[in-house]
């Protein structure tokens, strides 16, 4: 009987894991909206070998770096930050994790107005 039950619940415990893994997959690839300082990976930041885009958000206190795709959208906003100043930007796109950073594929980029 303790071992049916041991079963039982192991087996149930397995069900909401896979639940809740399938849920947070769900969440990779939704459109999320940023709003941070543009700037350039290899000019700026010294960690990139060529030109990137990197946009820099505070949360909680602390910098983080959304590394964008090199697509038409992030090449067409380059000219804006490359070698000058950071500008403050409004990006939409997905966002993945790749080699331990956050990787953003923008769709839409634009500048803040003052």
């Amino acid at each position: 009987m303790k071992n049916t039950k041991l079963i039982l619940t192991a087996i149930v415990g397995l069900v909401l894991v896979s639940g809740t893994s399938r849920l947070l997959a769900d969440d990779v690839g939704k459109a999320i909206t940023i709003t941070g300082s543009m700037v350039c990976g290899k000019c700026e930041l010294h960690e990139a070998k060529s030109c990137q885009n990197v946009v820099q958000v505070t949360k909680d206190g602390k910098t983080v770096n959304y590394y964008l795709v090199q697509n038409d959208t992030s090449k067409a906003a380059h000219e804006l930050i490359c070698e000058g100043t950071p500008q403050k930007v409004i990006v939409t796109g997905s966002v993945e994790k790749k080699d331990g950073k956050q990787v953003l594929t923008a769709t839409k980029i634009e500048a803040v107005k003052s």
